[in-house]
């Protein structure tokens, strides 16, 4: 397995993204992933399924300490009474003493960013998290955050993959020495059929899918792809056997868009 290191946190450089997993089939997926290889699962309060992927870890007999845990809080409980318990109440749901990883979900529009930063190092402090970070952050939210925060942040989660410019939020990112983790990396799997990637795939035995993946760890993005089939799990974790070529990067490159975005909702913040 790979990482990408940021702020001494070590994060494998593909995990499993769970969202819309629910119920047996996501312990399930969890606990088929962790056999395959997968060290790196991704997870949030909104989803509503952090009990089941405890089940599937355990399940799996994978040691706790080799699986990179990130879960999230959503922005309804980002004033710090409220931040804390719903802290420890993910401890609950996966049975963890503690998450590798814990991420403010979304930028709240109605918490100031000062009392929620604040929370999220407490939360560190207390041993509820080794490391703690961003999701969603434009580049102006994330400048605010670093400067706010007594405790280094580790990673801003975004939407990223071959069709959308995310550029400028990717430079700003590590020039805060943290990592950028891709949400989304396959494009909700517009990037299976696109031409270019079908293409550069079959120059290297691969599917337009791993392209997609590859071109983002090759550019030592961490991605976390989502999927509810077993036999893609095992396809996605196959990246790490062939290297595009720079002018395979460079075509690749191309295809990013301004409008390219495909997560987006009302309470997201202004874009960058």
């Amino acid at each position: 397995m790979q990482f990408v290191e940021a702020q001494n946190a070590r994060i494998p450089l593909i995990g499993l993204g769970t969202w819309e997993l629910r119920g047996r089939t996501c312990a399930r997926i969890v606990e088929q992933a962790l056999r395959l290889g997968y060290r790196h699962l991704d997870t949030a309060q909104m989803y509503e399924n952090e009990r089941e992927i405890g089940e599937g870890l355990r399940a799996s007999g994978v040691p706790r300490d080799h699986v990179f845990v990130t879960t999230k809080i959503w922005p309804s409980h980002f004033a710090p009474p409220a931040f804390e318990r719903a802290a420890k109440e993910r401890l609950l749901q996966l049975r963890l003493a503690e998450v590798d990883l814990l991420l403010l979900h979304w930028p709240s529009k109605e918490v100031p960013l000062s009392e929620t930063i604040g929370a999220l190092g407490k939360a560190k402090r207390d041993g509820i998290a080794r490391h703690i970070g961003v999701s969603n952050f434009t580049v102006p939210l994330l400048e605010q955050a670093v400067r706010l925060s007594s405790d280094p942040l580790v990673c801003n989660q975004f939407e990223v993959h071959p069709f959308i410019d995310q550029s400028r939020l990717v430079a700003a990112t590590r020039r805060h020495g943290m990592a950028v983790v891709a949400y989304s990396p396959i494009a909700r799997g517009q990037a299976r059929d696109h031409p270019v990637l079908k293409r550069v795939g079959g120059a290297h035995g691969k599917t337009a899918a791993q392209v997609s993946l590859r071109y983002l760890v090759q550019r030592k993005i961490a991605v976390i792809p989502r999927t509810s089939k077993v036999e893609r799990l095992a396809e996605n974790l196959v990246i790490f056997d062939f290297e595009l070529s720079p002018a395979e990067m460079a075509e690749i490159a191309k295809l990013a868009n301004p409008e390219g975005r495909i997560v987006d909702w009302s309470g997201a913040p202004e874009w960058d």
